[in-house]
């Protein structure tokens, strides 16, 4: 779905979303995706590895020359399903957790020169022209090394991709008007880690791997600025969620229904610009001038 168009200009509304792997987008923000798709905006996803380290089962690789090929294919049906306009794999290595070998390797995203992903970034936030971006909070939500690392690089291109002294590369310059870090509500997380020793479940061993400490993240708060109404685009955010079949797809439907309980909404960060003392933001085009 990837394309080498240019848009001819910015008067579309156009959001760009940036994550490390496929199903981060469906996993983190489908709704919020979905419904900007379904308003009629521009939505395009930029996934920076293909997601090599994830662990399956067997089955799910039949017909599948490798698990990055298979991840790639639920990818694409899970855009189809929450109706983006486009997909561009930047093409690194998945890292894998903090301190597996797979973060050395020589194509891992955690192992490139940081300049060298936020040029890769800075082209296609050009090449796309949005006007609002988003990407992961700044410990990537649960301290993966490859979220931190395209954290890291989006947020230096959002602010390089409108000086054409930086990164020169043959595109006009364009500066996106705002920059918002997906988060969740550490309220709703402190909950569930006090309720799941009660269904036998450790909080600090949660995941296929076992290895997020849900315990330490409710620890660090970051505010939220905005709150996406997303109730009417469950069905789409849980059709792309399912798509993801070899990392536990079926999960995204429990998730959405403790999503609607909560009221159904996903949750922003605004870092550009910065906001102010009790922002409350119900959209992330508002203020946006075309």
């Amino acid at each position: 779905m990837s394309g080498p168009h240019i848009a001819e200009d910015n008067l579309w509304p156009t959001l760009v979303a940036i994550f490390a792997h496929p199903d981060d987008e469906s996993f983190g923000c489908g709704g919020t995706l979905a419904r900007y798709a379904w308003s009629g905006a521009r939505v395009h996803l930029i996934c920076a590895t293909g997601g090599e380290e994830g662990s399956t089962d067997p089955e799910h690789l039949e017909g599948y020359t490798s698990l990055a090929e298979r991840r790639r294919a639920e990818l694409h049906c899970a855009a189809q399903a929450l109706g983006l306009s486009s997909v561009t794999m930047l093409g690194y290595r998945d890292s894998g957790m903090p301190g597996s070998p797979a973060n050395r390797h020589p194509e891992a995203l955690a192992a490139q020169p940081l300049d060298a992903v936020t040029a890769r970034v800075t082209h296609e936030i050009r090449r796309l022209r949005p006007q609002v971006v988003i990407t992961f909070d700044p410990i990537g939500g649960y301290r993966h090394p490859d979220h931190i690392a395209i954290q890291q690089a989006t947020v230096a291109a959002f602010h390089a991709a409108g000086d054409p002294a930086r990164y020169s590369d043959g595109l006009p310059a364009h500066q996106p008007q705002k920059l918002y870090f997906l988060t969740f509500s550490r309220r709703l997380l402190r909950v569930l880690v006090r309720l799941m020793p009660l269904f036998g479940r450790d909080p600090r061993r949660f995941g296929r791997n076992q290895d997020i400490d849900l315990a330490a993240l409710a620890d660090v708060e970051f505010p939220v600025h905005a709150r996406i109404d997303v109730l009417p685009m469950l069905e789409a955010r849980e059709a792309a969620g399912a798509c993801h079949i070899s990392q536990g797809g079926g999960r995204v439907r429990l998730l959405s229904r403790l999503l609607s309980l909560v009221g159904g909404y996903e949750t922003f960060m605004r870092a550009h610009p910065e906001a102010p003392p009790g922002l409350r933001e119900r959209d992330l085009f508002e203020g946006v001038t075309f």
